[in-house]
């Protein structure tokens, strides 16, 4: 939310307070799950692997790996080993890289999940009718995950695609994702979360934050204004299940020069407010 933005009531439909599942610890801590008789430890090291290829378009090593996740070389080789023969990876003089068999993965999930499969026509009518590109994310620890998104691909160095994670503290979509937390896990949020400038107008200092993420919740909406990306404006709502429960954010990215934020909030806050409603309305 830009600070100086302009007044909008209340959002109606403003939510109860949800109720969440706890919180999942990174698959790092394996200790917090030791005495469980349904943790299988072998697992949860695999996908923490999987999970260090991440950003690394050049291809990891056994040693990248195993910085990254803290386990020991002899296993991240028989790891990475087991994902190569099972087509998952595949090694050229140390370096790996994943194959496209990894998508499979994902698509389990994308295929799986009627929240995506329910906002995809709604995001692609509205994007259709105002010619901009439309998302919808839900909360990943500090970062949201983008499950679907419509509209024309934006001029802007940020790409948003399905699968793209971005910071919380800096998205609309966040901001109305960490809006609709409990006030301990939010509290637990800004004291431990990684909270980095990516623009000058970034909101960085934890107090003020707090105190805009609660005038977010108050609002119903957020409204950011080039704090992730220089030239970017994004506006964001919750989208509620029948049962009044926040379970994803819906949200639109426009270049500044082209949208001030009054007319964010005149022309599109409105239809986002409907469609928002509209698929929620559809979940159960």
């Amino acid at each position: 939310m830009a600070r100086g933005s302009a007044h909008v009531p209340r959002d109606p439909h403003a939510p109860r307070s949800p109720r969440h599942p706890p919180p999942v610890p990174d698959t790092a801590d394996f200790a917090s799950f030791q005495g469980s008789p349904d943790f299988v430890l072998s697992l949860a090291r695999g996908l923490k692997v999987i999970e260090s290829f991440e950003t690394n378009t050049a291809g990891v090593s056994v040693a990248d790996v195993s910085r990254h996740t803290d386990l020991s070389r002899a296993a991240v080789r028989r790891l990475l080993m087991t994902l190569e023969m099972l087509g998952y990876a595949e090694s050229d003089g140390g370096i790996y890289r994943l194959k496209p068999r990894i998508l499979r993965l994902g698509y389990s999930y994308f295929s799986s999940s009627s929240l995506a499969a329910i906002a995809e026509p709604i995001l692609r009518r509205i994007s259709e009718t105002l010619r901009e590109a439309f998302a919808m994310c839900v909360l990943e620890g500090e970062e949201v995950a983008y499950l679907v998104h419509c509209g024309p691909p934006r001029v802007m160095t940020v790409g948003v695609s399905v699968g793209t994670r971005l910071p919380a503290h800096c998205t609309s979509g966040g901001r109305v994702l960490l809006a609709a937390l409990p006030d301990p896990e939010l509290d637990r949020f800004l004291l431990k979360a990684r909270i980095q400038a990516h623009t000058p107008r970034t909101i960085t200092d934890r107090a003020v934050l707090a105190a805009v993420i609660r005038k977010v919740r108050r609002d119903g909406f957020a409204l950011i204004n080039e704090e992730l990306e220089p030239g970017l404006r994004s506006l964001a709502v919750p989208v509620r299940s029948r049962s009044n429960t926040v379970v994803a954010a819906i949200n639109t990215g426009i270049h500044a020069a082209r949208i001030s934020e009054s007319q964010m909030l005149e022309r599109i806050l409105p239809v986002l407010r409907e469609s928002a409603t509209a698929l929620g309305r559809q979940i159960h």
